[in-house]
């Protein structure tokens, strides 16, 4: 009988010893998956505090290089972010978003049409100008038409294409057209500025009125003839963001970021002048 009881002590001693060590390793397992869950959570590759997600930006069809080139150096600034664009003319964005598009931002290229969505509160805040443009006339390269000025666009037979009024770019025609005392006759008039310089650059018209920025941007394919009435139709152009977006401190930042140094070079570099 002794010998039964020592026996049974010692498998029961035993088993204990087993349940023990088995409860004590399942604690550190809970631990490290609660860990690497909250790691798992986190925004990869972004600082805290950064703001980060999705944020369409809306821009006038002149800033559609440089904006671009804006969108992807600002991602690589700021993991984890993504910026997309709608690029057409500003009269149209303005329609747009009045409408309720999906904009998280929106930059003019000009200042009248920005304050169609301020005088809406449809704009977060003050919208702030970030650069300046001006027109040139497009030519052909080489400038077979021999076009040196605003008067050298009224000579017959002449194909001459614009921007259409309520855009920005047709809005500074008007400007310096009264200023030079010219009356255009355009066998066109398109609703941005990249269907200008998109028709003289085909061959399609033998001269518009674009922006500096876009003869620049051009990449040869057009040539650009500086007037002295430009000088009395300079566009400033604005940014701001929209009210109501999902993303407004990406949306901020990305405003901002236009507005920087480093915004201000990459528009210096495509032609634009500063507010």
């Amino acid at each position: 009988m002794l010998t039964r009881t020592t026996t049974t002590v010692a498998v029961t001693a035993a088993t204990l010893a087993l349940l023990t060590g088995c409860s004590a390793n399942q604690a550190p397992s809970t631990s490290t998956s609660s860990s690497t869950s909250q790691t798992t959570g986190s925004p990869t590759g972004s600082p805290t505090g950064s703001p980060t997600g999705t944020i369409t930006v809306f821009a006038a069809a002149s800033l559609q290089q440089t904006f671009t080139t804006l969108g992807k150096d600002y991602e690589r600034a700021h993991p984890g972010t993504t910026v997309r664009f709608s690029f057409a003319g500003s009269s149209d964005l303005v329609t747009q978003i009045q409408n309720g598009a999906p904009a998280d931002v929106f930059a003019s290229a000009d200042e009248p049409n920005m304050r169609k969505l301020t005088a809406a509160d449809l704009i977060d805040g003050s919208a702030e100008p970030f650069a300046t443009n001006t027109l040139q006339i497009a030519v052909a390269p080489g400038n077979p038409e021999r076009i040196h000025d605003l008067d050298d666009l009224t000579a017959p037979g002449l194909q001459v294409v614009t921007c259409a009024a309520p855009v920005p770019c047709g809005a500074a025609t008007k400007q310096v057209e009264q200023a030079a005392g010219v009356t255009l006759r355009p066998v066109s008039e398109e609703q941005s500025v990249t269907d200008v310089l998109g028709k003289v650059a085909s061959g399609q018209a033998d001269a518009g009125l674009v922006y500096v920025t876009d003869v620049r941007g051009s990449g040869g394919k057009v040539d650009g003839v500086p007037f002295d009435a430009a000088r009395r139709a300079v566009n400033t152009d604005p940014i701001g963001v929209v009210h109501g977006t999902a993303n407004a401190d990406l949306a901020r930042s990305f405003s901002a970021y236009v507005r920087s140094d480093d915004g201000q070079q990459v528009l210096a570099d495509a032609g634009f002048g500063t507010p």
